[in-house]
């Protein structure tokens, strides 16, 4: 019954990323649950219906129901766009490339539509360092970014329960990882609300926001307000919510979410 209804959560949750990742994946607002598919409008998978889950230490994809995690093979000759590719890649998982930097390189990919050969290099460069955390970050950015490319929701479902483990797993190595827990944080937020998500939801995004005040100030963390505000609101919990809008407001004060948020209500015509 568990497996059941976390598979239904997480259909919720790919149907609902692939809607996000479509629009400005690295500068969209919260989006209003109203909005976003429900479990029950949603058929899961054939394999994950009959309650098997994937194998340990394997990878799924959109077209087989159980893939075995991929190992680093022959290294073919270096074309232009496998150089491309690779120097991409770098950006990606290096620890000293910046948001924008790191951004830059997911539109290149996009672009060139490389998604799902980031995929299989990352996979590569995570089984081949399987201490580094950036691997699998990325690697789950891969997945999320793939949802958007299709709308099978077999895929989406795969390709989000991927992402999720992969968060988990570079979360694991380093709970420090800005792009790992936002993007979990944030996928949690399509969780259907008769889960409870919310409460745990809340600890994540107080948790990166805890670990982002440490921290010289960089753009991409107004988001973490944002999202801590709405879904403070979502809860009932409205002063809740504006003390965390004020809060990033004085740290980002051009940041145009945040000052939405803070806006004064229109006054009624009379």
């Amino acid at each position: 019954m568990k497996q059941s209804i976390f598979i239904w959560a997480l259909l919720g949750t790919a149907a609902a990323l692939a809607v996000y990742c479509a629009s400005r994946f690295s500068a969209q607002s919260p989006q209003n649950p109203a909005n976003s598919p429900t479990a029950e409008s949603l058929s899961p998978p054939p394999h994950y219906a009959a309650g098997a889950a994937p194998a340990p230490h394997s990878r799924t994809d959109g077209n087989s129901a159980v893939a075995p995690a991929r190992r680093p093979g022959p290294i073919p000759p270096a074309g232009p766009d496998a150089i491309a590719l690779a120097a991409a890649i770098d950006t990606l998982t290096s620890p000293h490339s910046t948001y924008a930097e790191r951004q830059a390189a997911w539109k290149q990919i996009q672009d060139a539509g490389q998604l799902q050969d980031a995929v299989n290099e990352l996979t590569q460069r995570m089984n081949a360092d399987t201490n580094n955390a950036l691997f699998p970050a990325a690697l789950g950015l891969a997945y999320l970014k793939l949802c958007a490319t299709t709308t099978d929701v077999r895929s989406q479902a795969i390709w989000a329960m991927n992402a999720d483990a992969d968060f988990e797993t570079a979360l694991n190595l380093d709970p420090s990882n800005w792009d790992a827990r936002f993007t979990k944080s944030m996928a949690m937020t399509y969780w259907p609300a008769n889960l409870g998500k919310g409460p745990e939801i809340i600890d994540q995004f107080n948790t990166l926001i805890q670990q982002q005040e440490q921290q010289p100030p960089q753009p991409q963390f107004a988001q973490s307000y944002d999202w801590l505000g709405v879904e403070y609101e979502k809860t009932g919990q409205p002063d809740l919510a504006r003390q965390v809008w004020e809060r990033g407001a004085a740290l980002f004060p051009d940041d145009p979410s945040l000052r939405n948020h803070l806006a004064p209500a229109p006054s009624s015509p009379q």
